[in-house]
């Protein structure tokens, strides 16, 4: 699997770790910045996660920042993303189960570790449900279409 990271200065540790275990997985990991612990503005970075995995560059993708949230909302952004802000197991599963999220989005000021390598491991894991839930989702995307450009 292809999976693209971006993160902000507060999630540059977390992306450099998750590069490693990721590509211990045996992925192949898409490092879209940041490249340090200095202060940067986020939008970008989570944007182009969000790019990558609407062009088919990467299979899905993981956004980070202190608490997440702006990251989400920047990676959701990108027509055809769903950005899923996942700091527990739970949000996790239901996140692909029944959203069929393609962005999984981590505080790192908030998820240690060893509960981050198991949120990332349960996202990729778990299959998205369909049924019911590709109802929603596909109501989802057309509020895309709302408006659009």
């Amino acid at each position: 699997m292809r999976i693209a990271l971006g993160s902000d200065h507060a999630g540059y540790d977390l992306k450099a770790h998750l590069l490693t275990f990721l590509a211990d997985r045996g992925h192949e990991t898409i490092d879209l910045g940041t490249d340090s612990t200095e202060s940067v503005d986020y939008p970008e970075f989570c944007a182009n996660v969000g790019r990558a995995v609407v062009a088919g560059d990467a299979d899905w993708g993981i956004v980070m920042g202190g608490s997440g949230q702006g990251e989400q909302l920047a990676a959701n952004k990108v027509r055809g993303v769903r950005a899923a802000l996942c700091n527990d197991l739970y949000t996790a599963r239901m996140a692909r189960a029944h959203n069929d999220a393609n962005v999984l989005s981590i505080g790192a000021r908030v998820v240690g570790l060893g509960v981050v390598e198991e949120i990332v491991v349960l996202f990729e894991e778990t299959p998205f449900e369909g049924g019911r839930h590709q109802r929603r989702v596909d109501q989802l995307m057309a509020i895309e279409s709302d408006g659009a450009d």
